[in-house]
């Protein structure tokens, strides 16, 4: 995957024309005035003598609630990982025993990630393709977490939803165009891996192939055809970069689901916000906390949950759907919560089973036509 995230570049320097004395002694003058001040910054952050206030009454659940309920909080961005999908049955990556690396030795692979590994699918893309048939979009309902973040929008509340997941569930949950990023790609599209061809496919069109236990290829050129998703050896979507860097620097609350921060670049982007926003981590784990040093050079995320000079980071240890939960029970959203969760299963349910339906009545029909046999001709 690509590296970490580089901090915008600044502008060109234009060629000025030559100043007097006495404008290059007050330029020199200033620009001293910003080491100091930059430096005083550094040592006070490092040194636990920085005077910043608390954003939040108290670094807890119930304070980040009131702190959404205040009307301060306009510009939510939601960074996601696997663990908001387990309790639809999608398993993460990296737990010891039920995590998908831990459950990879029926494929054989050299090594776990080896079957995200760009070159090695190139190579070798049945174990992939065999993975993708158990995991495939449209067999599993969001959870109270996905619907958690589409009330957020609904209620006007959400900037933005980074998703390191390639299963889709934002999107049948209600997250589409705008309001989604998806870090690591999709299912969603396909294309020819091909660099002279690069022809498009959908999501029928791949799913077909999979369940049909075909490797999918080009109809133009006869090459493999990877599903949108994100290898490691591959850059990220161009549209991740250039909306961090509109849209982190206006975020005025970060929620972080599901996700051990371990990939890059997408763990650094909890430093990418101001130092005046709080961030809410809902896990069953800590995650993004860094050496100091790192943390302000801005790898990893330096969060601080415990130590004297916390003062916007908030660890709230639970599953994701129990922490969203308990979030909207404080926002006297819950029982909003709980209906929409039973309308949408309900309604994704009906829309399977006539689908069902649908397909064994066109396979009895084909059967049935194919069993009758033809009529002789009459002769004249």
């Amino acid at each position: 995957m690509a590296d970490a995230s580089e901090l915008p570049k600044s502008k060109e320097e234009k060629q000025a024309p030559a100043k007097p004395e006495e404008e290059d002694d007050v330029s020199s003058e200033e620009e001293e005035t910003e080491d100091m001040d930059f430096l005083r910054n550094l040592f006070s952050r490092t040194l636990g003598l920085d005077s910043t206030n608390k954003v939040l009454d108290e670094l807890t659940l119930e304070g980040v609630a009131q702190y959404i309920q205040s009307g301060k909080c306009k510009n939510i961005i939601c960074m996601v990982g696997a663990g908001i999908s387990t309790s639809a049955g999608i398993p993460d990556f990296r737990s010891p025993e039920t995590g998908l690396y831990a459950n990879l030795q029926k494929y054989n692979l050299p090594y776990p990630e080896a079957i995200f590994q760009i070159d090695y699918f190139k190579k070798h893309p049945e174990p992939f393709f065999a993975l993708a048939k158990e995991l495939y979009p449209g067999q599993f309902k969001p959870t109270i977490c996905h619907y958690f973040m589409k009330m957020l929008k609904d209620q006007g509340l959400l900037k933005r939803c980074y998703t390191q997941n390639i299963d889709t569930l934002e999107r049948v949950a209600g997250l589409v165009g705008d309001d989604l990023i998806e870090a690591h790609g999709t299912f969603y599209t396909s294309h020819c891996v091909s660099f002279c061809c690069h022809r498009e496919y959908n999501l029928d069109w791949m799913k077909e192939k999979i369940f049909a236990d075909d490797i999918p290829k080009c109809d133009k050129c006869s090459s493999l055809v990877k599903p949108d998703i994100v290898f490691f050896g591959e850059n990220l979507p161009a549209r991740f970069f250039s909306s961090v860097k509109t849209d982190f620097p206006r975020c005025d609350l970060l929620i972080i689901m599901g996700t051990s921060l371990q990939v890059q670049p997408f763990a650094s982007l909890v430093s990418r916000v101001s130092k005046s926003c709080p961030r809410l981590l809902i896990n069953m784990e800590r995650a993004g906390q860094a050496e100091p040093l790192l943390g302000l050079l801005g790898f990893g995320g330096g969060m601080d949950f415990d130590s004297d000079k916390a003062y916007r980071d908030v660890a709230h240890i639970s599953s994701c759907d129990d922490g969203c939960l308990a979030l909207a029970d404080l926002l006297g959203w819950k029982a909003e919560l709980e209906e929409l969760v039973k309308q949408e299963h309900a309604r994704i349910d009906s829309h399977d089973k006539k689908e069902k339906a649908s397909e064994s009545s066109n396979a009895a029909a084909n059967n049935s036509s194919a069993s009758v046999a033809p009529e002789p001709t009459k002769k004249e």
